[in-house]
């Protein structure tokens, strides 16, 4: 007997998930049966996605106020300010929790040491509406590939970069 659909007889298909189950666990079997394998489509096995990166922060005022402005919510601690966007956070720590030898940090990391992206889902105005509104300038600009559909998805990307010198990348997608 044939699973509808399947094109697979019903024992083929029950022994197909076990042996899926057993090497790999249900995320593995269901992925494998949802979808064709190619290179890019693969998920590093028990990687869900990105908790929070921590990095090094020099000028701790200026980058709060920085971040406020363009409408992060920031929580600002002794040793620690937190820039929170969708379920994603950077860590920001300040000279005083990493010049004092802490150890819980990539050791040769000193600001400037952050380039990371963010998926701007407004306008390029409205993007600009905000730099204007904060006193942030523009680097460049222009067209490249980013991380959406496996890396292949092209967008407008705007740089700029925080009182610290991070390079900040805002991409729209169309």
């Amino acid at each position: 007997m044939s699973l509808p659909g399947s094109g697979l007889p019903s024992s083929s298909r029950r022994s197909f998930i076990k042996r899926a189950i057993g090497v790999g666990g249900v995320a593995s079997a269901s992925m494998a049966l949802a979808r064709p394998s190619s290179a890019f489509g693969r998920q590093t096995p028990g990687v869900g996605g990105f908790d929070h990166i921590s990095i090094p922060m020099r000028r701790v005022e200026e980058m709060v106020a920085f971040y406020r402005a363009l409408g992060f919510r920031v929580e600002q601690g002794e040793q620690l300010v937190s820039v929170h966007f969708g379920d994603q956070k950077i860590n920001f720590h300040t000279p005083l929790l990493w010049e004092s030898g802490y150890t819980l940090r990539a050791t040769a990391a000193v600001p400037p040491c952050g380039d990371w992206c963010w998926v701007w889902e407004g306008t390029r105005e409205e993007l600009l509406e905000v730099f204007e509104r904060t006193g942030t300038e523009i680097d460049t600009e222009g067209e490249r590939r980013g991380g959406r559909d496996d890396g292949r998805a092209v967008g407008q990307s705007v740089y700029t970069r925080d009182p610290d010198s991070n390079l900040l990348e805002f991409i729209i997608y169309s």
